[in-house]
């Protein structure tokens, strides 16, 4: 198993969407058999041979220095996300199998601790095949119809790309799911072994025509800041601020948080929010009470 495939189609959809004007370079007349720069083109710009880039193209990345990469990646103008993705095939292609990384399912007892510490921002943690892994009260609350899904399954993918209410949820659905396809494919690079996440794609390319359109687009995307909105079905619309930082002590895990400017619509929605899961966590501990009381009444 290698990453050829990846490789090719990565560096053929870069290259494709370069003008000779973009790049700087004279336009002749007559009709361009290819979009965007030819293959002697990109060499040109890069310093390289003909001979070698063609190479590259056709995945072969073993043995390639930094300095290659570098160039590559100026040739083609690759952006930060993009230029971080091509080191990690090249990467992959030089270490195989051995990059194999262990799937992470669950957050340590002290990230819980600092998620539940967060009391006026919605919270969680995710994996890189963007599973939801654990929430503070208020991010419980905002991702209920994602958490509640059977289609989701925790996973806001599944969630966007399979459940019928993912578009009504994200009203900038086509925004949302670009982004997420391209998390999904800049983690491919990363951890192309990871058995949990190429089942993911595979299941969302065989069951989704729109997942699977964006997928072989090979757009790569670092989720760090932003703006998302929301319409949830309790508290309706919401225009929230996210970050979003990896956990250096616990390699794959990102923790986001969201929040609001004070004096916005949003913001009292949050408020409103807060106090509807206040209401969740009561029916959750009433639920397990009663739970305990039956059992005890069955004992004796």
């Amino acid at each position: 198993m290698d990453n050829r495939d990846d490789v090719r189609e990565f560096l053929a959809s870069r290259r494709a969407r370069i003008t000779p004007q973009q790049a700087g370079l004279p336009a002749y007349g007559g009709n361009r058999r290819v979009p965007g720069l030819r293959r002697e083109e990109v060499a040109m710009l890069a310093g390289m041979s003909v001979d070698y880039y063609v190479r590259l193209e056709r995945g072969n990345l073993g043995g390639v220095s930094e300095s290659v990469l570098e160039a590559l990646a100026r040739a083609l103008q690759l952006d930060e996300a993009e230029r971080a993705h091509l080191h990690d095939l090249a990467r992959v292609a030089n270490t195989g199998s051995r990059s194999r990384r262990r799937p992470v399912r669950q957050v340590r007892p002290s990230l819980q601790q600092l998620l539940d510490a967060m009391t006026d921002a919605p919270a969680f943690i995710r994996n890189g095949r963007l599973d939801v892994l654990a929430t503070n009260q208020l991010g419980h609350a905002l991702y209920w119809p994602i958490l509640q899904s059977p289609y989701g399954r925790a996973n806001t993918a599944r969630f966007q790309f399979l459940d019928p209410d993912g578009p009504s949820f994200f009203p900038d659905w086509e925004g949302v799911a670009a982004s997420t396809v391209a998390m999904l494919r800049t983690e491919a690079g990363r951890d192309p072994y990871n058995k949990d996440l190429t089942d993911l794609i595979g299941e969302l390319c065989t069951r989704s025509e729109e997942f699977r359109v964006r997928w072989a687009e090979h757009n790569v995307r670092l989720h760090r800041t932003g703006i998302k909105s929301f319409h949830h079905p309790v508290v309706g619309d919401l225009t929230l601020a996210y970050e979003a930082m990896e956990l250096q002590a616990d390699p794959g895990l990102t923790l986001s948080a969201y929040s609001a400017e004070p004096g916005t619509p949003s913001y009292d929605g949050l408020k409103l929010l807060a106090s509807w899961a206040a209401t969740l966590e009561d029916d959750s501990e009433g639920a397990a009470a009663e739970g305990e009381s039956s059992e005890e009444a069955r004992e004796s």
